[in-house]
């Protein structure tokens, strides 16, 4: 049962369209996933559909599959996203090269979409508010072999304060009542009123005046929610409008999106295979452009220069940071990050040990290629036996990257007849 209220307002809304948007929210929902380019070659999967229009790595899924628990999940080869939330990167057009913020990012989709489309190239700082969910984030950054990206938990207005004018491109997917989202999740139903959408609009305005700041002169702001309510949508771009002036809508010739007024656009679920969604483009006038100091990196240690070398490890460009006797490496242009809170600051490569490198499991993620590689069916009995955290038979010697068919899963370490097995123990199953 819908709230009365919201159903009031969408026979408003869409007039001779109400009973098409209502029926539209009795059907099955399609689901969908989005293909990591990451990880270099998409393979053929038999429960793979039709394309998603919007989104080149996008594609429908088999309702009746479970592509969560394959392997190839696991690895990263793809994150399981609504089909109308990969829309918002569309409209953003994320370049390699470019400094890019995700300012609401966890749990992650969009943030993955967005570095899919840097190539790994460019500076992606990801945002998110809540310390549980920008774990959340955290974990899966990594999955999706992301090197170029800064994960934090800060209040938007901290990082608007530090950053002036930083980034070419910043998304606001700001948390909203979630009313595209009620045929997908019951807790949306039950969770909304009124003052839920009125209470998210106060908020939103908050986050976009953040925002603001951080896009430089001539950049662009794209701002997306998964809800209907003119007041958390096209009134809270108004609003913005009104006091940024320096912002103005950007058309877009996105077929896919309905134009509303105040340079928005909406996907129903009644014209689409996707849930409920709303996007604005806004485009930052010229202007001169604010300096932010670029410390140089830290010199890599030895431990970890005798290890790449043995296994033929080649770093992107890039800066060594060291966090206790963790090893990450970090985007070049990543900023200074003194007092702010950071999950992860780039790539971890692992841990600096007084006589030895151990590798992350975030570095076998990233990895594609190295010279010494052992390589299981995704389907056979030794991925599965390491999957469970066993030993598995293996002439490889020393530190050895596990790929589950193509694609990378793991370390294991080798003796000539077994490799002992280096899969996170959180992750087994």
């Amino acid at each position: 049962m819908l709230p009365e209220a919201f159903l009031k307002r969408m026979k408003h809304q869409l007039g001779a369209e109400y009973d098409d948007f209502l029926q539209s929210l009795e059907r099955p929902r399609a689901v969908a996933l989005r293909f990591n380019p990451l990880k270099g070659q998409m393979p053929e999967l038999p429960f793979v559909g039709q394309p998603v229009p919007w989104e080149p790595q996008g594609f429908y899924y088999d309702p009746e599959a479970r592509p969560g628990l394959h392997v190839y999940h696991e690895a990263g080869v793809y994150y399981l996203q609504e089909a109308s939330a990969m829309a918002p990167v569309a409209l953003l057009e994320p370049q390699p090269g470019e400094r890019i913020c995700d300012l609401c990012a966890a749990p992650g989709g969009k943030t993955t979409q967005i570095a899919g489309r840097m190539q790994g190239v460019g500076f992606l700082l990801c945002n998110e508010i809540n310390p549980k969910r920008a774990k959340i984030l955290s974990r899966n950054i990594e999955r999706m072999g992301v090197a170029n990206a800064l994960v934090t938990n800060e209040h938007p207005a901290n990082l608007a304060a530090r950053f002036p004018g930083f980034f070419d491109r910043v998304l606001v997917d700001a948390p909203c009542s979630g009313e595209g989202m009620f045929r997908k999740e019951e807790a949306a139903v039950t969770d909304w009123s009124q003052e839920t959408v009125e209470m998210c609009a106060r908020r939103q305005a908050e986050i976009l005046h953040s925002a603001a700041a951080l896009v430089r002169p001539g950049g662009r702001l794209v701002y997306s929610t998964c809800t209907f309510a003119p007041e958390e949508d096209e009134q809270a771009v108004a609003a913005f409008l009104a006091e940024h002036p320096e912002f103005s809508p950007e058309e877009s010739d996105a077929p896919w999106f309905e134009p509303v007024e105040n340079g928005g656009y909406r996907m129903w679920p009644h014209k689409l295979l996707g849930e409920g969604h709303f996007a604005s483009v806004l485009k930052k006038a010229e202007g001169e452009q604010e300096e932010t100091p670029i410390p140089a990196g830290e010199k890599l240690p030895k431990q970890w220069l005798s290890f790449a070398r043995e296994l033929d490890i080649r770093l992107p460009a890039g800066k060594a940071v060291t966090f206790g006797q963790t090893l990450y490496w970090a985007p070049e242009d990543m900023p200074e990050l003194h007092k702010l809170k950071v999950l992860r600051p780039g790539l971890e490569l692992g841990t600096v040990r007084k006589d030895r490198f151990e590798p992350a499991h975030a570095l076998a993620l990233w990895l594609t290629e190295c010279g010494n590689i052992h390589s299981c069916g995704p389907d056979s009995n030794d991925m599965k036996a390491y999957l469970h955290g066993e030993v598995i038979p293996s002439g490889k010697k020393g530190w050895c990257l596990v790929k589950a068919g193509d694609f990378s899963i793991g370390w294991g370490k080798g003796d000539g007849n077994v490799l002992k097995n280096h899969y996170p123990k959180g992750l087994r199953r």
